[in-house]
């Protein structure tokens, strides 16, 4: 609380991470989640930022992981379930052959054994590695501790076994995304994202949104939340609960909120047409490519479908057709030129009228879901490659959080320094907000210029902004 104070060293920070990770592992709270908002929530109603309109945008990080092939990764995976059970393997019956493959695995990478094996002894191989992590599975079932749960999970992903217990490899293609990447990082998953192949993490963030303040100078703005899932967790699934979490943060209730067409979901758009919610929801294009025909409903007889095919032109003529299973809803189909017929129904005809109201938006608007952009470019800017220095869901959230943190705090830097400038060169403030102005001024450039220097301590610097 002082000057004499003496700053913690690194690893008091680590062993801190270290105890809030284990903390959630152990109790399923995120305590410094909760703390983000605390802080966040206190910057807001400081400085009065409004919260009416907020965007969000996400990005992919690639967790601190090598990118194994299937055969590697079953490789890497036994290769540490040996290490940390060396002692009591040599101690099993086991068959020559398989203690033959224990000391292969125990002497050779994965890679190495890839690099120099054609492709039908990598197939033979990987079925042998199978077959000793099902003994293996057998042998310790009573001690599964440490690395068992990741070695049996592995095999139930890429293996299947029969009701004779005969091991075989799973179709490439039967192998989810959500399955285990690397023994390294058991969290992460795979994604590929119109060609952005990631193993690792999403990260999701929400901020405010207001262009000006007062009419007369640019807002604050500051991320109210951010979250992180898996890789492959999608877009749309962040939406509902990152503006349950700025609600809690920000003063007032959400008037709109902007995102991409990932966000757009048939939950999501009931989520804030509700009375509850009534929020605006712009988002700026529709996933997918655009369809064929346009439909809406004849203003003068609801019961008529008018669809325009965008090919040629021309209006298609429509019939109703009645609907299986819920009779409630409405559905019609139109006769191609193939000869073959395409239906529409109530979905459908949602879809496009929110194609039609995307078309109308002005470029000021899209323009603003665009500026978060810039805020994800700040997010990963110590990751040019879109890679981490870590592993683990629990470390990339508390990676995100400090992120989202330091954002903000140089974002208030900078707007105090505006304020303080504006009050030293001409315009009237109040005599003790110039004061303050110029006290900030002062120390602010000071921070700047001797950021390196530690002339302020981290705990002088917070307390004077």
């Amino acid at each position: 609380m002082s000057l004499e104070d003496a700053e913690p060293v690194p690893s008091t920070y680590y062993l801190f991470r270290r105890k809030l990770v284990e903390y959630a592992r152990e109790h399923g709270e995120d305590l410094f989640k909760k703390c983000q908002a605390q802080i966040t929530r206190d910057q807001i109603l400081e400085f009065e930022v409004s919260g009416k309109q907020v965007r969000m945008d996400s990005k992919l990080i690639g967790s601190n992981i090598a990118w194994y092939s299937r055969y590697e990764l079953v490789h890497e995976t036994l290769r540490l379930f040996i290490a940390e059970r060396e002692e009591h393997i040599f101690k099993k019956s086991l068959s020559k052959e398989m203690f033959s493959l224990i000391e292969s695995i125990r002497s050779e990478k994965g890679n190495k054994v890839v690099y120099r094996s054609t492709k039908a002894e990598i197939d033979s191989r990987f079925v042998e590695l199978g077959k000793l992590m099902y003994r293996f599975i057998e042998l310790f079932k009573r001690y599964d501790y440490g690395m068992y749960g990741t070695l049996k999970t592995v095999l139930e992903q890429q293996y299947v076994v029969s009701s004779d217990k005969t091991i075989l490899p799973l179709e490439n293609e039967k192998v989810s995304a959500k399955s285990i990447q690397s023994p390294h990082d058991t969290d992460c998953h795979y994604r590929d994202k119109d060609g952005n192949k990631v193993k690792g993490y999403s990260v999701n963030i929400t901020e405010t949104c207001d262009q000006e303040r007062d009419g007369q100078e640019a807002a604050l703005n500051l991320i109210t939340d951010t979250r992180v899932k898996e890789v492959s967790a999608p877009d749309n699934g962040f939406f509902q609960q990152a503006l349950e979490q700025t609600r809690e943060v920000i003063t007032g209730e959400i008037e709109k909120v902007h995102a991409d067409g990932a966000y757009n979901s048939a939950e999501n758009r009931e989520y804030c047409q509700s009375d509850e919610s009534g929020i605006d929801m712009v988002i700026t294009a529709i996933q997918g490519a655009m369809p064929r025909y346009d439909i809406r409903l004849d203003e003068h007889d609801d019961s008529n479908l008018i669809v325009k095919d965008n090919k040629t032109g021309e209006l298609v003529q429509s019939y109703p057709v009645k609907p299986r299973g819920d009779k409630t809803k409405r559905k019609w189909r139109i006769k191609t030129e193939k000869g073959d017929y395409r239906y529409f129904d109530e979905d459908s005809l949602r879809v496009s009228a929110l194609r039609q109201k995307l078309k109308k938006i002005p470029i000021e608007e899209t323009n603003i879901r665009n500026n978060v952009e810039a805020s994800i470019f700040q997010l990963g800017y110590h990751y040019s490659n879109d890679k981490s220095r870590y592993r683990s869901l629990a470390k990339h959230k508390l990676w995100a959080y400090s992120r989202s943190l330091w954002i903000n705090f140089v974002r208030i830097v900078r707007y105090i320094t505006q304020i303080c400038q504006r009050a030293l060169f001409g315009q009237k403030l109040p005599q003790d907000i110039a004061n303050l102005c110029f006290n900030m001024y002062i120390i602010v450039n000071i921070f700047l210029v001797n950021k390196s220097n530690h002339i302020f301590p981290a705990k002088l610097r917070f307390s004077v902004i």
